[in-house]
């Protein structure tokens, strides 16, 4: 005989709840087994994302070089010369090397002098380029940025950092007032807008001065340096994907200009945050990639788990399987209601995993916000939804398919002997 779909929902449900334990206990397995691969993939993307927003936060495909050292005698690490950075290494990069898309040299010293009218405070003074806000990330809030006009002139103006702003005009606008450095007047043209996340406030309590007067005023010390010697040059590639392009340009023109051979790595101190990004991104593409892999084998011993529990309800159920056949069951619906049993145990226990992997994400987010630096909140990473609904589609129908048709199978007179 037919039977409608409400029949066959309520003979799963009813054949579910009679072996509620065993049930639950195999569902609770699938469901710890999605929602701790969707959790640790969460944390992993999490991480991914806060390095990304890290290094972002200092630049967009920036690659940072300082001056190094270099072997006095070609090929031997003894008697080992330093070489200083120079304004004028910049401006070769700027011209010789095509493949860098900006360069931006700069002074930065912490043992500078700053006081207002109304408070003292410390930080790093930047002697930078009028370019250096656009190689760098530098945000403004109020004013404007040094010029061109200021770095020719040599004049004495300051962009303050949002926390520098703070702690010099506490209460007050800064826009326009008198910073002293060293007992120095610098008019204030910028504020700068706040970067990064929670306590780190070192980005915010630097102030900016044009490079020239950094240079006149305050240059680097030491002995037998240049007078135009800098702390760092910055760059970035005029491609993303060819940085190693750019950086062998770079080095060739620093080792010319500083004589010494460029194939020598250990002479170049420098930090490549697209290699960094590019690295980090492949730790935890492999992460991700194993914790699918361990995710997809849970979810198939679940699955093997589920088939079990079919096959003892099978056999537990072989009369009532052969007093349907007798009266008329097809084997078509006893294949149906076993399928569904299988396919109904699995799917809700893995949307109860994803449920509560995207609620306890969700609490995480919520309690930790955004002020862990170079951390993001876990968060649900769409492909790792998929990849759960699609390892639970295939469980399921693994679970189902064999022990339905080994009771639609069932020879109705044996069943019923058997009893």
């Amino acid at each position: 005989m037919l039977q409608g779909v409400g029949d066959t929902f309520g003979q799963v449900f009813r054949a579910i709840w009679a072996n509620k334990l065993r049930s639950f206990l195999t569902m609770f397995g699938i469901a710890w087994g999605v929602g701790s691969m969707l959790l640790l993939i969460g944390v992993g993307e999490g991480f991914r994302s806060g390095q990304r927003r890290s290094l972002a936060t200092l630049g967009n495909d920036l690659i940072m070089m300082w001056g190094g050292t270099i072997p006095a005698v070609p090929n031997q690490h003894t008697g080992m010369r330093p070489y200083n950075l120079t304004l004028a290494d910049a401006e070769a990069i700027r011209n010789e090397a095509p493949e860098v898309r900006d360069a931006t040299a700069f002074i930065s010293r912490n043992d500078i002098k700053q006081q207002s009218q109304y408070e003292s405070a410390g930080g790093q003074v930047i002697g930078a380029e009028p370019n250096y806000s656009s190689v760098r990330f530098l945000p403004l809030r109020q004013g404007r940025f040094l010029s061109a006009a200021d770095m020719s002139g040599r004049n004495r103006v300051v962009v303050l950092g949002e926390k520098s702003a703070k702690l010099l005009f506490p209460g007050r606008p800064a826009l326009g007032e008198t910073v002293l450095l060293n007992g120095a007047d610098f008019q204030v043209i910028g504020v700068a807008d706040k970067t990064g996340r929670g306590n780190n406030d070192n980005e915010n309590q630097k102030i900016y001065i044009p490079l020239s007067t950094m240079l006149e005023m305050f240059p680097v010390k030491g002995e037998n340096i240049p007078a135009d010697s800098v702390t760092s040059i910055q760059y970035q590639p005029r491609v993303r994907g060819e940085n190693a392009e750019a950086k062998r340009q770079v080095h060739e023109i620093i080792a010319r200009r500083h004589n010494f051979d460029p194939d020598v790595e250990d002479a170049f101190n420098e930090w490549d945050t697209i290699k960094t990004e590019e690295m980090v991104g492949k730790i935890w593409t492999a992460m991700d990639v194993f914790l699918g892999g361990v995710g997809i084998v849970t979810l198939a011993l679940g699955a093997v788990g589920i088939i079990n529990i079919m096959l003892v309800s099978v056999s537990e159920r072989t009369s009532e399987i052969g007093l349907r056949k007798a009266l008329g069951a097809t084997r078509r619906n006893i294949m149906t209601q076993f399928f569904l049993e299988g396919l109904l145990l699995t799917g809700v226990s893995g949307l109860a995993g994803i449920a509560g992997a995207a609620g306890l994400m969700s609490a995480l987010q919520a309690a930790m916000g955004n002020n862990m630096q170079g951390f993001d909140p876990p968060h649900m990473a769409p492909w790792s939804v998929v990849l759960a609904l699609g390892a639970l589609s295939m469980s399921g129908m693994a679970a189902g398919v064999y022990p339905a048709g080994k009771a639609a199978d069932l020879d109705p007179v044996e069943a019923l002997r058997r009893e």
